[in-house]
């Protein structure tokens, strides 16, 4: 696979040049790659890495960070009278 290039920040990326990084960042994001990892190497932000994916219909994974909800702890088993 061709390394993804480092784009100018804030420069507009259109028509097939960006058909063509829309086909590099899908190919790498669903081999394994992050969104964050991807935006770092193309110098581009994590946003504009995200709706490149979107619209190269990427079925984006869920989150893998910590989960914030609070667990809930299960009641003690109480034993029952025979």
């Amino acid at each position: 696979m061709a390394p993804t290039p480092t784009l100018p920040r804030g420069s507009r990326v259109t028509g097939k040049t960006r058909d063509r990084l829309q086909n590099q960042l899908k190919k790498q994001y669903e081999a394994g790659a992050s969104i964050r990892s991807l935006a770092k190497t193309t110098g581009r932000s994590y946003g504009f890495i995200h709706n490149v994916l979107v619209e190269a219909n990427v079925k984006l994974r869920s989150r893998g960070g910590a989960n914030r909800r609070r667990r809930v702890l299960a009641a003690p088993a109480i034993a029952m009278p025979a």
